[in-house]
């Protein structure tokens, strides 16, 4: 019988890189049920025959280069828990600032329609509408299959009724409809630039890619959203490196455009008002 402590060690020399240690913990703690606390309090606590053959799958698959979020299903973002799986990008801590900032800029005390386009996952639509309690939020996704997982992370985290999901290229299914914000973490990665295996092999390229400078959807958006925003409505869009400077452009006929850092000191949100 192997101990946690053992278990541990074993699949970090298997999984190598710099955060093996961590990801066999992780791992490690999903297939037992345990917390981090526990494995720390209990090193020595020896693994069931049950519980060594689930983490041995798990860390297999791991040492294939599959996202541990894919492996346990899961990925927390803004204190909520969200399924992922390969229909979905899985959402960083990088698009808290996002959600933040739109936050921090909306009303809280009256209601406001906020439509979140290319919502995949659902992580800004459902986080937004967690916190906001008055937010109408209109979710929208050229896939279907993200907006099954979308509607499922809605209705696990108690805003399914403020939250609708559509079919859409960009805002084309609320054609007509006014906003108070319209929020965006689109794909924004040029068809040439090279991902690491995790992202490239089992994360959908459409939910990457915007073409071959990366700055497609966004010139397709940002217009599409002026139409879509009542006057002084907010535009919040998530940027990639080094691409500030052609979203700033791209926004010049708007008013308050802010460039907002991620917490490495990357402009990683832009936001503006419609005029």
């Amino acid at each position: 019988m192997k101990t946690i402590r053992q278990a541990v060690a074993e699949a970090a020399q298997r999984l190598h890189g710099e955060y093996a240690a961590r990801d066999a913990e992780l791992l490690l703690m999903h297939a037992v049920g345990i917390t981090r606390a526990s494995v720390l309090a209990n090193p020595q606590r020896e693994l069931s025959h049950e519980e060594k053959a689930r983490f041995d799958t798990m860390v297999a698959e791991r040492a294939t280069g599959k996202p541990i979020q894919h492996i346990t299903g899961t990925q927390e973002f803004f204190g909520l828990a969200f399924v992922v799986n390969q229909d979905v990008l899985i959402p960083r801590p990088e698009t808290e600032h996002l959600v933040a900032e739109v936050i921090a800029r909306l009303p809280k005390d009256r209601a406001v329609k906020i439509a979140d386009v290319g919502t995949g996952s659902g992580a800004i639509a459902v986080a937004l509408a967690h916190a906001m309690p008055l937010a109408q939020v209109t979710a929208l996704d050229i896939s279907p299959a993200a907006l099954d997982v979308a509607a499922r992370n809605a209705a696990a985290n108690g805003v399914a009724e403020r939250v609708r999901f559509l079919q859409s290229e960009l805002l084309d299914a609320c054609a007509g409809e006014v906003f108070d914000a319209i929020v965006s973490n689109p794909p924004y990665i040029a068809d040439s630039e090279i991902l690491e295996k995790q992202v490239c092999e089992f994360e959908p390229p459409l939910a990457l890619f915007a073409g071959s400078t990366g700055y497609e959807i966004y010139e397709r958006l940002i217009p599409r959203a002026w139409n879509s925003l009542q006057a002084g409505g907010l535009l919040a869009l998530e940027m990639g490196f080094g691409q500030s400077v052609r979203v700033a452009e791209l926004l010049r006929a708007w008013r308050c455009v802010e460039l907002v850092d991620d917490l490495q000191g990357i402009p990683r949100v832009a936001l503006a008002q419609r005029v």
